[in-house]
């Protein structure tokens, strides 16, 4: 069953959920710490954005943190900061709505399940001013409260774009003008060597760290590239290396 509500830990990203006016609020839970902290760090009072707010000693807090995320079906991780919020889900976009838009810059994820990594490149992807992120509907990590936690607000800036097939939507986006650039350890094409900054339309791939980009999506790309070691340590992990492809790609 679909809920009707998510659940955001984390200041940092409780403070952009709130600033989201696509998002409906249902209830901001705090300790008389936790309020203060969010007041006094991100300027923001919630009596100015009509929002309910319940008050609880730390222990109810903690439970009642609980008992959404079993409600939720995910495995609960102590409330940090003493705060979270209760809010209307994230709004995303399919393949065709977000063609019809001017965007240029687009990150697509490939079974990257992992989500520390898959918010860590959400992050990256909002530092580098990504217009759109396409995560597959299945076998990918899911919006949970650690994972706002972890992307510390990258949602609210960043589109999510769900798509059933990840290996259409590539085809779709080549056929748009998209220049599609996969991040493959197998290719012996040098992504630090490429000249992508002035691709006017571009998305990036990246796949899971231990299998990489799908045969089905890779056989797709128009390039596929990699990042050459020059230690000893021959891969790096996928959030480190979305970051150095997203600025050979993304970078002034």
């Amino acid at each position: 069953m679909e809920l009707d509500f998510e659940l955001i830990f984390g200041l940092h990203s409780i403070a952009a959920a709130l600033k989201n006016t696509s998002r409906v609020h249902q209830k901001l839970v705090a300790t008389d710490e936790g309020l203060s902290e969010l007041q006094k760090k991100h300027q923001i009072n919630p009596k100015g954005l009509n929002i309910k707010v319940e008050l609880m000693s730390s222990h109810q807090l903690q439970e009642a943190g609980k008992r959404l995320c079993m409600e939720m079906d995910v495995e609960f991780t102590r409330v940090p900061s003493q705060i979270f919020l209760v809010t209307s889900p994230l709004q995303t976009y399919t393949i065709q709505e977000f063609l019809r838009r001017p965007d240029t810059r687009l990150l697509a994820l490939d079974q990257i399940t992992d989500v520390h990594n898959g918010a860590a490149i959400l992050r990256s992807a909002c530092f580098y001013g990504v217009n759109g992120v396409l995560i597959p509907s299945s076998k990918s990590f899911g919006l949970t409260p650690s994972f706002y936690r972890i992307a510390s607000g990258a949602t609210e800036y960043v589109n999510l774009i769900r798509v059933s097939s990840l290996s259409k939507a590539v085809s779709q986006l080549n056929e748009a003008g998209y220049l599609t650039v996969g991040l493959s350890e197998h290719s012996s094409e040098n992504l630090t060597q490429s000249d992508l900054r002035a691709q006017k339309k571009i998305c990036l791939l990246l796949g899971a760290e231990e299998t990489g980009l799908s045969h089905a999506v890779s056989r797709l790309v128009q390039k596929n590239l990699s990042l050459p070691s020059q230690g000893q340590i021959k891969s790096l992990n996928v959030a480190s290396a979305a970051a150095i492809a997203m600025e050979k790609c993304f970078g002034n």
